[in-house]
Order: structure tokens, then C-alpha cells, then sequence
């Protein structure tokens, strides 16, 4: 079998959970959309539901594989609702719905409900993707309250650059709202992974953490709170193939490695169709039997290259970490310019093993 593979500790998940609760003193959501940014959202969801408060996902059909999957705890639909004949799947299987535009509370107040729903109304402070714009969001909370068809109105919006430490545009964004919710009796959910690790500052009811559950800083510095943060992810493989090549002679496609030096090559595999990253650059970090080498050549499809030179014990069959304890998926990430989030949601192909369910 090829060995290939991504390990998943479901203790780091807990943990991580445990922490952005710790750092918000909140009710907290586990953000498993995208399958669990690639962990896999029914086991994620499963080795939480016993602690966590609710979950969220992007859109409906994320939230029916949870619910089918068993999970009764809440759910969240970020994305909220696109057609409004979903409000029936909404109200059948109890889940709680974002609202950001003014057509969805029309349709809510036109749907035939069995029982009101949970809101979670979105306001655009600044992010400027979806939201309602300050001017309008009293009336839509009033609308909702007055239509029947809710029981709950959490507010909320989402933050453009909490991940900037230093940038004044998450204080800016927390004035707009705090304007526009002015008199309004309703929790608060303004937080995301960026905030809960580095705006304490921000009052919030609810927090939704979803990088940070993974064990990823969402920083590209380093950040105190999140150095707590354990890795969840293991991508693993093997040695498959060593090559000796003399000074002067090139690895893989395009020649992009030239040996400076006789070099050990390590043949690996895995490769950006199990969702490495293709533009990982020669240098970028990889760790051999325990040992801290570099990538390098070009990465291809199903194999990519390691520099083996210095490691002497280290051959055919030698365990290769390609992110995860050792080393970060964000270091990765920022090797070949992108973010974590990123390379978590590319994975595929590979199998995903459990340890700690």
C-alpha cells in the first residue's frame, strides 16, 4: 500500500477546543466546514460533541452529512441560506441559520414554520463580503423579532484583519458595530480564531474558533497564545527511492534543484495531488526518521524529492513527516506562499488515521 497518509489526533482537537475556550471565557462553536478544513468533519465533530457548544459549517449540505452522521448538538449555517426553500430542511432538522441580506428575511417571514428559529444576524463592518449595512440592521432585528419566526437573534460580524496585531481595522470594525447594535438586548458573536488568540479586548458571547482548532497559528509572526496550539494533523509518508548524483546534476521537472555538492536524493510519496503544496521551493522543511532535512526539485504529482545527503542512516523505507509536530504546517505554508488554511483543505487522496477518538 502506498504510505501515504495523514494521522489526525483527536486529543490536540479537544485541546485546542478547550483553549479558545479558556482564552474567551465564551460559548464557543467548532468551525468544521470545508470537512473540517480537511481533518475530516464527522470524526472532528465526533470527538467534540461531548464538550463543544454547537458546530458551524458554510452551507446546508455540510451541516445534513453531520446530522446524518448522528451529531444533534447545534450547527451554523455561516453562509446562512441561498434559496428559500431551504428554510424547510432548516426548520426540519433544527439547525441555526446566519442571516445577511434583506431577502432572507423576507422569505422568513413568508416560510411556514414549525417552530422559530435561531438567527445569527450578520452585520458588514467592514469586511464588505455579505452582512447588512449598519443603517439597516435595527430594522432587520426588529423585522425578525416581529415576524414570529424567531426565537433567538445572536448578532454578529466577522473581523478582515484580526490576524494583524498591530492594524487598527478590527478596532474600527468593533466601533461600526458597536454603533449599529446600540440598544440592542441580544448575545454577541464577533471572534474568530485571529481574535480569540490576540483581541481579549473583544467582548463576545460566542466565539468561533477554526484555524486555531486545528493546532494552525493564523498569524505570520509568532503570537503567545497561539504557541499553545497543538498540531492536529501528521502528513506523512516514506522513502520509496534514493538516487547518488554527482555535482552538477539536476532533480525532477524543470531542473529547479541543481546539485551543488554530491547529493543523496530521497524519492518520496506524496505530491500535490495528495494536496502538497506544488510551489513548495527547494529549502522548504522536512523532517526524515526524526531528523530536520529540506525539499528539494520541483514536487510533482505523486512524489516530490528530499536532500538525504546529511543524514546517512536515513534510506529506503525512512518515515518522512511532511507537516505536522515536528514541522508546521503554517512554516510549509509560508514556504510556498500560501496560508495553512490552504494546505489543510487541499489534502485528498491520502487516507486519514485517528489516534485518540
Amino acid at each position: 500500500m502506498r504510505p501515504a497518509r495523514a494521522l489526525i489526533d483527536l486529543d490536540a482537537l479537544r485541546h485546542n477546543y478547550r483553549l479558545a475556550r479558556e482564552l474567551s471565557g465564551a460559548r464557543a462553536l467548532a468551525v468544521v466546514k470545508a470537512d473540517a478544513y480537511g481533518h475530516g468533519s464527522v470524526r472532528c465533530a465526533q470527538a467534540l460533541e461531548a464538550e463543544a457548544d454547537g458546530f458551524a459549517v458554510a452551507c446546508i449540505e455540510e451541516a445534513l452529512v453531520l446530522r446524518e452522521a448522528g451529531i444533534r448538538a447545534p450547527i451554523l449555517l455561516l453562509e446562512g441560506f441561498f434559496e428559500a426553500d431551504e428554510l424547510a430542511l432548516i426548520d426540519q432538522h433544527d439547525l441555526w441559520c446566519v442571516i445577511h441580506a434583506q431577502w432572507q428575511i423576507d422569505a422568513i417571514e413568508q416560510a411556514q414554520l414549525s417552530k422559530p428559529l435561531t438567527a445569527w444576524l450578520k452585520l458588514d463592518s467592514g469586511m464588505h463580503r455579505v452582512g447588512l449595512h449598519p443603517a439597516d440592521y435595527q430594522h432587520a432585528y426588529r423585522r425578525l423579532l416581529a415576524s414570529g419566526k424567531v426565537s433567538k437573534i445572536v448578532l454578529m460580524s466577522h473581523f478582515a484583519r484580526a490576524d494583524e496585531p498591530e492594524c487598527e481595522r478590527t478596532a474600527e470594525q468593533l466601533a461600526v458595530f458597536q454603533q449599529a447594535r446600540d440598544g440592542l438586548s441580544a448575545e454577541v458573536s464577533l471572534r474568530n480564531s485571529p481574535a480569540v488568540l490576540g483581541w481579549p479586548q473583544v467582548p463576545s458571547d460566542w466565539v468561533r474558533p477554526g484555524i486555531m482548532l486545528y493546532g494552525a497559528t493564523p498569524f505570520e509572526q509568532a503570537q503567545e497564545q497561539a504557541a499553545r496550539l497543538q498540531p492536529v494533523m501528521t502528513l506523512e509518508s516514506k522513502v520509496i527511492s534514493v538516487r547518488e548524483l554527482p555535482t552538477g546534476e539536476p532533480v525532477g521537472y524543470g531542473a529547479r534543484f541543481v546539485a551543488e555538492r554530491p547529493t543523496r536524493v530521497g524519492v518520496v510519496a506524496m505530491g500535490y495531488a495528495d494536496g502538497y503544496p506544488r510551489h513548495a521551493p527547494s529549502g522548504t522543511p522536512v523532517v526524515v526518521d526524526g531528523q530536520l532535512t529540506r525539499l528539494i526539485g520541483r514536487v510533482s504529482m505523486d512524489m516530490l524529492t528530499v536532500d538525504l545527503t546529511d543524514l546517512p542512516q536515513a534510506g529506503l523505507g525512512s518515515h518522512v513527516e511532511l507537516w505536522g509536530k515536528q514541522v508546521l504546517a503554517s512554516d510549509v505554508a509560508m514556504a510556498a506562499g500560501s496560508i495553512p488554511y490552504q494546505i489543510f483543505c487541499n489534502l485528498r487522496r491520502v487516507p486519514l488515521l485517528y489516534l485518540g477518538g
